[in-house]
């Protein structure tokens, strides 16, 4: 197997898990294994373009987002339509959506949750592409799934997915979106939690859903840069000797950034020596809650966007994993989370929710601690307890750290995934 298309909902400099996770592997077997590897993919930069034209997007202007590290990067402007429907009956037509077999409803909803890219759908139709060997897709519930599923059958090639399935969540429990990933030919799962869930949910045979965790560049986050210091940079000479708690993802309810504001006078009141930093997209709700607690505490928060980082390693977002006291991330609609394994490579600790699959992913009292999800007192009681127990922190970020050294290169988790691309491509041929 040589040749491989992928297509994510959105590609860098979008900023999520899932972009880049499709991102690691696709450099790396360009690079260490010369495959030939193309991306398609949206012209969205943000979650609102995927189905709102108010939303931001890469401009064709910018070419360097068009071939990133050497891979080609295919960006389709997306269809928006006032009326779904209309976008529904130009995919009736297309005589592969039948094979499919997919509910009007499924359709109709993935339609809504967007991209939907007209233009890559007609390339494949007219036959104006080359060949592949698989597709990969993720992340569920949009309507990229949908054209994966469809290239595949026009090409007559396997189509596996990584649907980072938020099983915690209940925006993503219902049963007709859910129906999509029984049509892959193989399901990638980062936890065996979810795999359980696919498994229970979708009523496949365990052959059909594989577990590979996510991955880290390891060594971008254990060597200290002399040359940028977050603490010199960012605080006074005075605030310098406080504790530091870092958040960095999606600044919303869901990731738990918004539990964390409603906790910050509850941890001030038992330990006043600490400073924030949350680095990642807004929400207007996060923006609401940010501030209400800066009106109401004396809190000291560092708040920055990915208009301030030049991306995943920038050296702000490095320094301030590196510097850090611990990470905190009680998310309940992570499929994995990179950023601990993030945390981890610094020697952080970290603290998640008891929720969905990050109890998998951090092991208790061993390598961080787990929270009740949106329990502000709770979130308070665990960080302080950290914060004042520094043989805790420390016992708890080298085990992460070992962990992350010994499993979760991306190196190999690039390997394990390649195994599965070829046991899939030798299935279909056997059964084709």
């Amino acid at each position: 197997m040589n040749t491989i298309l992928y297509l994510p909902t959105r590609y860098f400099p979008a900023i999520s898990g899932a972009e880049f996770y499709i991102q690691r592997l696709a450099e790396i077997y360009k690079k260490d294994y010369k495959w030939d590897v193309d991306i398609f993919t949206s012209n969205a930069l943000d979650f609102k373009a995927l189905r709102d034209p108010k939303g931001k997007i890469i401009k064709e202007t910018n070419k360097y987002f068009y071939n990133v590290n050497n891979v080609n990067v295919n960006r389709f402007p997306i269809t928006y339509k006032e009326e779904f429907g209309e976008s529904l009956k130009e995919l009736k037509r297309i005589p592969n959506l039948e094979s499919l077999q997919l509910p009007n409803e499924t359709i109709s909803q993935l339609l809504k949750n967007g991209p939907y890219l007209k233009e890559i759908i007609d390339i494949f139709l007219n036959c104006k592409q080359k060949d592949y060997d698989i597709i990969h897709t993720t992340f569920f519930p949009y309507f990229n799934l949908v054209i994966a599923l469809l290239i595949g059958r026009i090409l007559k090639k396997p189509v596996i997915c990584t649907p980072f399935f938020h099983f915690s969540n209940p925006r993503y429990l219902d049963s007709n979106l859910i129906s999509v990933l029984r049509s892959f030919d193989m399901l990638i799962a980062c936890t065996s939690r979810e795999k359980d869930f696919l498994i229970n949910n979708l009523n496949l045979t365990k052959s059909r859903i594989t577990t590979i965790p996510m991955g880290v560049d390891f060594d971008k986050f254990a060597i200290v840069k002399e040359n940028f210091n977050f603490k010199l940079h960012y605080f006074t000479r005075k605030e310098r000797n406080y504790k530091l708690v870092l958040f960095c993802g999606y600044k919303n309810f869901e990731k738990g950034a918004i539990s964390i504001l409603k906790a910050i006078p509850l941890i001030l009141k038992k330990y006043p020596k600490v400073y924030f930093t949350f680095i990642g997209p807004s929400t207007t709700a996060y923006n609401r809650e940010f501030a209400k607690t800066k009106k109401t505490t004396n809190a000291r928060i560092i708040n920055l966007s990915p208009d301030n980082l030049t991306g995943y390693f920038d050296k702000n977002k490095i320094a301030a994993f590196m510097e850090s006291d611990l990470y905190l991330m009680p998310s309940r609609s992570d499929a994995y989370g990179i950023a601990f394994l993030e945390a981890w490579s610094a020697g952080k600790p970290v603290i998640g929710a008891r929720i969905g699959a990050t109890p998998e992913v951090i092991q208790e009292n061993i390598d961080g601690l787990l929270v009740e999800f949106d329990n502000p007192q709770d979130i308070a009681d665990q960080v302080v307890k950290l914060l004042r127990n520094k043989k805790l922190r420390k016992k708890l970020g080298e085990q992460g750290k070992v962990k992350v050294q010994t499993y979760h290169s991306w190196q190999n988790i690039a390997n394990i995934t390649k195994n599965v691309y070829n046991n899939v491509i030798d299935s279909w041929r056997v059964r084709n």
